[in-house]
């Protein structure tokens, strides 16, 4: 797996942030938070970001947004109690698919990144993405 690029280690690369608890039923037997919780919270970021983007309520009826994939680089222990930020932003525009990047971090330390590759789907197809959704992910990019 390929490390993360230098520009994602930084918040202020990124369009978009929410803070998040951590909670004790994320820590593992080693009491570091465990994959599983990593997850969680960059998919809980990723919904946001996707909402903020295109409200469920103004998507057409037959346009449907879902993951294709996500890679999680997991670069530091991350510790209960403490709250973890999870930055977000739009890193590429494809024809009909865009990567959200995100990055997590905890007392000042990139602890985590998270690339999702989101395909959107009109009728059930791939199509290309209408103007005006691409219109709105340009406004979240990152700074890469």
């Amino acid at each position: 797996m390929a490390r993360p690029e230098p520009w994602q280690l930084l918040a202020e690369n990124y369009p978009v942030s929410v803070v998040m608890q951590t909670r004790f039923q994320d820590i593992d037997p080693n009491r570091h938070l465990n994959n599983v919780a990593f997850a969680a919270m960059f998919e809980n970021a990723r919904v946001r970001l996707n909402r903020a983007l295109r409200p469920w309520g103004d998507r057409p009826r037959n346009e449907r947004s879902m993951v294709a994939a996500v890679t999680i680089n997991y670069l530091r222990e991350g510790h209960y109690p403490d709250d973890v930020e999870v930055s977000s932003g739009v890193s590429r525009i494809g024809i009909s698919s865009y990567v959200i990047a995100q990055a997590m971090f905890q007392n000042g330390h990139c602890i985590a990144t998270c690339d999702s590759i989101i395909v959107c789907r009109t009728d059930g197809e791939g199509k290309p993405l209408r103007q005006a959704v691409v219109d709105e992910l340009e406004k979240m990019r990152t700074t890469c």
